[in-house]
């Protein structure tokens, strides 16, 4: 006749010693041994604790009507130039040249915020003038809100030199976000909401291109100008002007921050339950073969001794 199973229950044994003991030790190790290496496992692979992380935000961005333009003309050292800074134009009087300007800014999408900067600049000149190369700051408001507030002033640098006169200057690109630190998961960061371009100096050397730039990239957060995207166009006809135009949008980024303690606490949590559970199962075995082999002295409550005992 064929044997089965026909029911099972698991049986329950205690192990019973002194604290001051060769098991009581030997639990103590094994409990070290169980929650500490985790730790350091999850540690050492590089990702327990998190020092930076991303975001994305679409920043709120404001073009300030306000710039510096060079336009090189033919012959070394000749040029016209115009901004929209008081003294600057008187110091380079005799090189002003006022433009025609119109800008605007969109909001495609309809969420409050500009997605993009349409700029024109139509730069009279004479009959006998053509341009070889211009170069122009423009100057924006930049605010960052989702976690840390940052409010900087931020530019984008338009740049180029052609050995053929131009008519025309057209350029598409996006007003990127440039960081060397990490942002504050909150409070307010506002160290670089100043002027580029110190529009109250008397001295030429503060309006001069490698300067600004010079002191814009010591900061830890800019702006620039990504523009893969340009025509330079030849052929002025006479008494036209020369023409730049810009389309400038303002795109969504991915920026890095430092996070929060209980942000870190839940990332780093998850990672260390994983590996724990690994240890929890190995350790118990080790624990049932020891105990149950006496390898360490104990007294052993069975369950049968128990039911003895309550009879």
């Amino acid at each position: 006749m064929a044997v089965y199973e026909v029911f099972s229950h698991p049986e329950l044994r205690r192990y019973r010693t002194h604290l001051c003991s060769k098991a009581s030790l030997l639990l103590v190790l094994i409990l070290f041994l169980t929650f500490i290496p985790p730790l350091f496992i999850v540690y050492r692979s590089y990702g327990f604790w998190k020092k930076t992380d991303t975001y994305r935000e679409y920043p709120t961005i404001h073009f300030k009507n306000e710039l510096l333009m060079v336009a090189e003309l033919e012959g070394e050292g000749n040029y016209v130039t115009y901004s929209t800074f008081q003294r600057y134009n008187a110091l380079e009087q005799s090189h002003i040249r006022i433009p025609l300007i119109v800008s605007r800014e969109e909001d495609v999408n309809g969420d409050g915020k500009p997605d993009n900067l349409i700029f024109t600049m139509e730069l009279p000149l004479l009959d006998t003038e053509n341009i070889y190369g211009i170069r122009l700051i423009l100057l924006f408001d930049y605010q960052l809100a989702q976690f840390s507030t940052l409010t900087m002033e931020g530019m984008a640098y338009i740049s180029h030199d052609n050995p053929k006169s131009g008519a025309r200057y057209d350029v598409v690109g996006e007003l990127r976000f440039s960081q060397k630190e990490p942002l504050g998961h909150r409070g307010v960061e506002s160290r670089y909401n100043t002027s580029i371009i110190d529009s109250t100096s008397i001295y030429a050397e503060d309006y001069n291109f490698p300067n600004i730039f010079k002191n814009y990239v010591a900061r830890n957060f800019t702006t620039y100008l990504n523009a893969p995207y340009t025509v330079w166009s030849t052929g002025r006809g006479a008494d036209q002007p020369f023409v730049l135009s810009a389309t400038i949008n303002y795109p969504e980024q991915l920026f890095d921050y430092t996070p929060g303690f209980w942000y870190l606490i839940k990332w780093g949590w998850v990672q260390y339950v994983s590996v724990l559970l690994l240890f929890l199962f190995i350790f118990d075995r080790i624990k049932v073969f020891i105990y149950q082999n006496q390898l360490v002295t104990t007294i052993v409550d069975k369950p049968w001794k128990q039911e003895l005992k309550l009879n």
